[in-house]
């Protein structure tokens, strides 16, 4: 049995980590934004769920509410910015603020938009993947 000592000298981070996990959440983005279903559940666990807009969306449903407002002309941008990244062994944690913008048709103009998120990540042989996701819109 390892001590607590032994055990915290075992799992250390890797180089590079926070910065993967910040791309980890990007790449989710992306993948909403081209409406990439598979690259989406390529970035998570099984057994996924989000808390978005007072809702909570399990594995990739929250797609299925994006790729709905992409066909009625609606676009978004999201951005991680002032990422706060902590790591412990293969697991890691994000809170950051999604800086970006709602378009909600063609003919409307953009809306900038601030979310407050935080994100619970697993290393998932070798690669992070998400297993939490929270959201709440700034307030003004």
């Amino acid at each position: 049995m390892l001590t607590c000592a032994a055990q915290a000298q075992s799992c250390k981070s890797q180089p590079g980590d926070e910065v993967t996990v910040v791309q980890t959440i990007q790449s989710m983005f992306s993948a909403a934004t081209t409406d990439d279903v598979k690259k989406f559940d390529s970035l998570v666990e099984p057994g996924f769920y989000m808390y978005d807009n007072g809702q909570r969306f399990e594995g990739d449903a929250i797609m299925k509410l994006i790729a709905a407002a992409h066909a009625k002309g609606a676009k978004y941008v999201w951005n991680v910015t002032e990422p706060d990244v902590h790591v412990h062994c293969d697991d890691a944690w994000i809170a950051y603020v999604n800086d970006g913008s709602v378009q909600k048709d063609a003919d409307a103009p953009a809306m900038p938009m601030k979310w407050l998120e935080s994100a619970v990540l697993h290393r998932d042989g070798g690669t992070w993947k998400v297993v939490f996701m929270h959201s709440t819109r700034e307030a003004h």
